[in-house]
């Protein structure tokens, strides 16, 4: 489906009223990962309102996508994400973390049964997908049109378990899964390339039989074509490479991997003051919103 100038613009919109929710929730919380939930706003907003088969009135609809997390750290976009779709209250993102709350600091099925899976480990969402992906093709042959998206951190690749779950996907031709990795560069230690380098990547999934795709990440246009051109391969589960920037719509975030794991009021202070954080970001986004809208009047 082509996205119209009015749809993307909308699309915009709804990924920074997404980062701006992810922004309250953490700064309720008082923990919880900035830079990888900002990052993947623009991939999430395209899949939940543009992409994914799904209904958030009957979200246990049995023709739905499936949509596995692998790397749950980044939860804060998911929950805002499915809050703005209209999963449950927007204003229950504030309860993120908080005891005896539905948004554990990591997903968990039995709090949120609306999810399909729990996670919390990296690396175990690949194979989680591909056994979900493996199964409806036994259950339904080729011409079944649910997908299976797994999203996934460039971190955990660091992980044997997800390259044992993607040599399973490409010698059983999973054509209805997508993988998409976050392509940020860091990890909670720094930069993945200093840590355990993951380049060449994409040659790696093409080694295990997989179609690959690389994007800009924060291109609604790119995103969209990536997830409709996967639909089209046959005889190969696709990997969609998605080049991001690390806390995406906060210029003193980006890039920093110092930002990975903590919420603003607890980042690094060389940039900003801890107890100025939370009010540059919301600044920040609320004048990209509004510059949008500018954009499109």
């Amino acid at each position: 489906m082509e996205l119209t100038d009015e749809k993307l613009n909308e699309l915009k919109l709804k990924a920074n009223d997404i980062r701006l929710s992810i922004i309250d929730a953490l700064l309720a919380a008082g923990s919880g990962h900035t830079a990888g939930p900002l990052d993947m706003a623009d991939i999430f907003t395209v899949l939940f309102f543009h992409t994914l088969k799904h209904n958030p009135k009957k979200p246990d609809w049995p023709e739905r996508d499936r949509l596995v997390l692998s790397n749950g750290h980044i939860c804060p976009v998911l929950y805002s994400t499915m809050a703005h779709s209209g999963y449950f209250p927007v204003e229950e993102l504030k309860t993120l973390r908080k005891f005896g709350s539905r948004l554990q600091g990591h997903p968990h099925r039995d709090f949120l049964p609306m999810l399909e899976t729990s996670s919390g480990p990296l690396a175990s969402g690949l194979s989680q997908a591909v056994g979900m992906a493996l199964s409806d093709k036994m259950d339904h042959g080729p011409t079944s049109s649910r997908r299976i998206y797994c999203l996934l951190s460039d971190g955990e690749l660091e992980s044997g378990q997800t390259w044992e779950a993607a040599m399973l996907a490409g010698k059983q031709k999973l054509h209805n899964l997508t993988a998409v990795v976050d392509r940020n560069n860091i990890q909670i230690d720094g930069y993945t390339e200093n840590i355990m380098p993951l380049e060449p990547l994409s040659d790696k999934w093409r080694a295990w039989n997989w179609h690959v795709i690389e994007i800009d990440g924060h291109n609604m246009e790119e995103i969209a074509d990536a997830f409709e051109a996967a639909k089209g391969i046959f005889g190969q589960p696709t990997v969609v490479i998605a080049h991001t920037i690390a806390g995406k719509g906060v210029k003193e975030f980006e890039r920093d991997y110092r930002w990975h794991g903590v919420p603003p009021g607890s980042g690094p202070e060389d940039k900003i003051p801890k107890e100025k954080q939370a009010q540059v970001a919301i600044n920040e986004l609320r004048t990209l919103g509004g510059k949008i809208r500018s954009e499109h009047e």
